[in-house]
């Protein structure tokens, strides 16, 4: 999980699914663990190697995986879907082009990017933001919400924030409290997580000191990767 930050005050979180393979409706590899934590996601990015970089056809990697979720849950199918095609920077126009094409013809978004340059990283972010405020909450998923308390007027509480062997240590006496019945497989909850850490100045004096996208952050017992 990460929270991804698009604008001042605007962010989301996200879930990396990785391990998706065929037979994965069938639990071949991770399949079942991973599939149930996609029923919980409201948006699917589906990230696709447009390059073919290993021989693979991107259109069948997409069939394949959409089956998959298809044969897990018939409802994850039909789930709204923003297709990233990734690798962009070393495709060559005529296979994103083809695989545009193909995307666009069934009526999805689609999203030329690279990873490793951050070629229409922001593009995709922004697309996913602006879709996720038309989407209401998946209820028929969720669990009975975690009890939510109120962060104390003005947001600012103490805290203090070290870094051991690359990763961002956040301790205040008030985090267990706050955040200790947090259910992190909760949507709803883990938006409220993310409230806590914005209005706290946590995320801000993250910034400062310096985090970089991908460095993770410890609170309590859970880490996540800081994504920007």
């Amino acid at each position: 999980l990460g929270m991804v930050k698009v604008a001042e005050g605007k962010s989301f979180v996200m879930a990396d699914i990785p391990g998706l393979i065929e037979g994965a409706s069938e639990g071949v590899g991770l399949g079942h663990e991973f599939l149930r934590h996609v029923e919980r996601c409201r948006l699917n990015i589906h990230i696709v190697d447009v390059s073919g970089s290993e021989g693979r056809d991107p259109i069948e990697d997409f069939e394949t995986i959409n089956r998959e979720l298809k044969n897990f849950n018939e409802e994850l199918a039909s789930r709204p879907q923003i297709v990233a095609a990734n690798k962009c920077d070393m495709a060559s126009a005529e296979q994103i082009d083809a695989f545009r094409t193909y995307i666009e013809a069934k009526g999805l978004p689609f999203y030329p990017i690279s990873a490793a340059t951050r070629q229409g990283v922001d593009a995709l972010t922004g697309a996913v933001a602006a879709q996720l405020d038309q989407l209401p909450p998946i209820r028929q998923y969720e669990p009975e919400p975690a009890p939510q308390p109120e962060v104390a007027e003005g947001g600012k509480r103490p805290f203090t924030i070290r870094v051991e062997d690359g990763v961002y240590i956040v301790e205040a006496d008030w985090l267990m409290s706050s955040l200790g019945m947090v259910d992190m497989e909760d949507y709803e909850s883990l938006q409220y997580f993310q409230r806590v850490l914005i209005k706290s100045g946590i995320i801000e004096e993250l910034e400062r000191m310096g985090i970089n996208e991908g460095d993770t952050v410890s609170i309590l017992n859970f880490e996540f990767d800081y994504i920007k």
